[in-house]
């Protein structure tokens, strides 16, 4: 019988390669989480997304490093995915696209003031406001949504690990409950995605 999971790998890697050892036990990670995401959660984040959209409220997103990334796509795929050619438009606004203003309130007045001063010049009542943190303690994010609280906001936090402070504070959350920063970030991605294709569907 041919070993058709051999044939595929590259040459000079046979099956035993700790390389697919590696592979298989990432992604059987992944899957686990995946399965045990709070399906309540999921459904909530889709509603907060859905309402920002219909009442025309505005939306701010953030984070630091992969969360920053995956911040800035949410911003692409709702602004211009969910939007171009629709009545209804998406106002999305990610706070850590600016690199100029980041590093001047960063030097300025300090870094966990850098999210925190963009919302005090743009934020609404009514508005949403997305923080994104892997460990759920970004000092930055927390700031930010302490302030969105305190001006009438919907918070809604992205976390992974234990939730951290961050889990704590905000109203909404969606929580990866592993301590994984690699698949913490993939399932917050997959988030924007999943959002998207749903949205989708019912717009």
């Amino acid at each position: 019988m041919r070993n058709l999971k051999a044939e595929m790998l590259p040459l000079g890697i046979d099956e035993s390669s700790e390389f697919l050892d590696s592979i298989e036990t990432y992604l059987s990670r992944l899957q686990q989480q995946l399965a045990s995401l709070n399906r309540g959660e999921l459904v909530a984040f889709a509603g907060l997304l859905r309402e920002a959209c219909e009442t025309g409220r505005q939306i701010f997103i953030m984070g630091n490093g992969g969360s920053a990334a995956t911040a800035s796509h949410f911003v692409c795929d709702f602004n211009k995915g969910l939007s171009y050619g629709r009545k209804r438009k998406y106002k999305f606004i990610c706070l850590n696209d600016n690199v100029p203003a980041l590093m001047a309130y960063a030097n300025d007045v300090g870094y966990e003031a850098v999210f925190v001063e963009q919302l005090k010049n743009f934020l609404q009542a009514g508005d949403l406001v997305i923080g994104i943190s892997g460990s759920g303690n970004s000092a930055n994010v927390l700031k930010a949504l302490e302030y969105a609280n305190a001006h009438q906001a919907v918070t809604l936090a992205l976390v992974g690990y234990d939730g951290g402070k961050l889990k704590k504070i905000a109203r909404h959350c969606v929580h990866v409950n592993i301590s994984d920063m690699q698949v913490v970030e993939d399932i917050h991605m997959m988030l924007d995605h999943m959002t998207m294709r749903v949205l989708e569907s019912i717009f």
